[in-house]
């Protein structure tokens, strides 16, 4: 179960989230969305990857006494910094400030590390001094994105972000972690909810600040009632299996763990697409209608994907199951076409494939019951059948 402090950690998380959602916004709105998606990718990366490390170390480590504690809230001061430095890597490109960020974060779990290492003995020592030394490493590395010129540093980020993805990998090789996959369905469970909330209080103050200014309530209400629709289905989709069960094996782990970048960036994307559509309807943006349709049905036909890769395909059975999300997502991308209704006819889109989902496995569950009444009638009616036959 997830700690007071876990959740305290959650909770500042999504300030440096917020951050880079909103200066997301502002590129897209001002009509440079390259450059904004490009940004948004390295912030919300170093967010995730700071957040996903703290949370699997204190699955398998979290002793909960004041030393951990106490680092663990310099890891949160660090999210804090990084937060902080988000405004200036958008608009000025410097990303000083994000990189001191993280370097606090990361610096206080390599002492995390340390003391695990001191602790164990043979394979696991060896692990998590792996661990210790590979995160100190790349904190080293970090200084080329950092030095290079503008036009090599995504270059120089991708590399660094490839190696930091080895740590683990690397470290895990000989002795895993014990970590705990119902603690860890939850965290990321946790996780996607306050990002998903996140959404909703985006995009709620960005249709409360138009109709303050421009009292559109007409042009917005669709775009309301659709973003909302979004963002329940998205959470109906994500938690209508229990994943827990799937994660039985570090290839497995690693995969899912993974993939959540895609899981929680698109999510908070919703949200500033939807505050993009916003500005776009009122005329506050400087980008067409497909553009701001596109902010809003592009990650989440990219939600729905990952989330079916992850999640829905390990459970669903039968053709018809498996289609449910794929095709939902292609609808959502042909919906990006349809102009000032484009937001409101995604989310009937997602609105439908709840439903669909929930009747097919209503309908496939009554069958096994079914089958499973025939079979204990059958059993049940042998001994009298061989009684009458003697």
């Amino acid at each position: 179960m997830a700690s007071p402090l876990e959740l305290f950690f959650d909770l500042c998380f999504v300030v440096a989230i917020s951050q880079a959602g909103l200066e997301l916004v502002h590129s897209v709105a001002d009509g440079h969305p390259g450059s904004g998606i490009l940004n948004y990718a390295m912030v919300f990366f170093s967010i995730w990857w700071s957040w996903m490390n703290f949370s699997w170390f204190a699955s398998a480590y979290d002793n909960d006494d004041a030393l951990y504690r106490v680092v663990t809230l310099v890891q949160i001061a660090g999210v804090l910094v990084l937060a902080a430095g988000v405004s200036r890597a958008f608009e000025d490109h410097d990303f000083f400030v994000v990189w001191l960020g993280y370097v606090i974060m990361r610096c206080a779990l390599v002492f995390q590390w340390l003391r695990a290492a001191r602790s164990a003995e043979g394979p696991e020592r060896t692990m998590a001094l792996r661990y210790a030394g590979g995160v100190l490493l790349c904190q080293v590395g970090w200084l080329g994105p950092l030095l290079l010129p503008e036009d090599g540093r995504p270059w120089a980020f991708l590399v660094m972000a490839v190696v930091e993805m080895c740590v683990p990998v690397f470290a895990e090789k000989d002795f895993a972690t014990s970590w705990h996959p119902h603690h860890i369905s939850e965290r990321y469970g946790l996780f996607t909810i306050i990002v998903l909330g996140e959404a909703v209080a985006a995009a709620t103050v960005a249709v409360k600040s138009a109709v303050d200014e421009h009292d559109a309530l007409g042009e917005l209400l669709p775009i309301a009632v659709g973003g909302l629709l979004i963002v329940f289905a998205a959470w109906w989709i994500y938690f209508v299996v229990p994943i827990h069960g799937h994660l039985r094996s570090n290839r497995q782990a690693f995969l899912w763990g993974y993939g959540h970048y895609l899981i929680f960036a698109t999510a908070a994307a919703i949200g500033a697409g939807l505050e993009v559509a916003v500005e776009e309807a009122v005329g506050k943006a400087h980008v067409s209608t497909l553009s701001a349709s596109a902010a809003v049905t592009l990650p989440t036909a990219l939600f729905l994907l990952t989330v079916w890769v992850l999640h829905a395909r390990h459970y669903k059975v039968g053709t018809a199951q498996q289609l449910v999300l794929p095709g939902s997502a292609l609808l959502v991308i042909v919906c990006t076409f349809l102009g000032g209704r484009a937001v409101l006819a995604t989310g009937i889109v997602l609105a439908a494939t709840v439903a669909t989902g929930t009747t097919l496995t209503a309908r496939m569950v009554s069958r096994e019951e079914r089958e499973r009444a025939g079979r204990e009638a059958a059993e049940a009616g042998e001994p009298r059948e061989e009684a009458a036959a003697g």
